[in-house]
C-alpha cells in the first residue's frame, strides 16, 4: 500500500476544504449534518467544484452485487469522496466508512470531515493503486480553525 508524501499539494482537495472552511465559518459548530450538507452543497456551486450529492455506491460480495448500497455525502471531481460528519470527535468507524466508501467505488481519494467541533476535522484517505483492497490515510489529519467566536 502507497501512502502519498504528505509535501505533495492536490489541488482539488486543496478546493473542497476550502469551502468546507467556508462553510464551518459561517456556520460554526452545533448544526446537524443536514445543515452542513446543504451549506456545501452551495458553496461548491459558487466555487464551481464539480460535485454529485448522496450517490449510492453498490458492493459487490464474492463477485456477486448486493442490493444493499453504501450513500456518499459527495463525490467531487469523479473521483473525491468527501463524507461529513457533526460528531463530538471522530473515531475508528467514521474512517472505515471512508475506506470502506473508497473500496466499493474505487475512486482514488476521500474526504472525512467534522463539523461538530469548534474546530474542523479533517482527514483525506488515498486508495492505493496497487490494490483496491485496501486504502490508507494519508498523514494530513488536522483540526482547522474557523475563527468561530461563541
Amino acid at each position: 500500500m502507497n501512502i502519498s508524501d504528505d509535501n505533495i499539494r492536490d489541488p482539488q482537495t486543496d478546493a473542497i476544504i476550502g469551502a468546507v472552511l467556508e462553510v464551518h465559518r459561517v456556520l460554526g459548530c452545533g448544526f446537524l449534518e443536514a445543515v452542513y450538507q446543504e451549506a456545501l452543497e452551495r458553496e461548491f456551486l459558487r466555487r464551481g467544484i464539480p460535485f454529485r450529492r448522496e450517490v449510492e455506491l453498490p458492493i459487490d460480495y464474492k463477485g456477486e452485487r448486493l442490493d444493499a448500497t453504501y450513500k456518499s455525502d459527495f463525490i467531487c471531481y469523479d473521483n473525491v469522496i468527501v463524507e461529513l460528519k457533526a460528531l463530538d470527535r471522530l473515531g475508528g468507524k467514521e474512517k472505515a466508512q471512508v475506506i470502506n466508501y473508497l473500496k466499493a467505488s474505487g475512486h482514488g481519494r476521500g474526504l472525512l470531515l467534522n463539523f461538530g467541533a469548534v474546530r474542523l476535522e479533517n482527514e483525506r484517505f488515498v486508495l492505493s493503486a496497487k490494490s483496491a483492497t485496501s486504502a490508507d490515510r494519508v498523514g494530513s489529519k488536522s483540526s482547522l480553525s474557523t475563527d468561530y467566536k461563541d
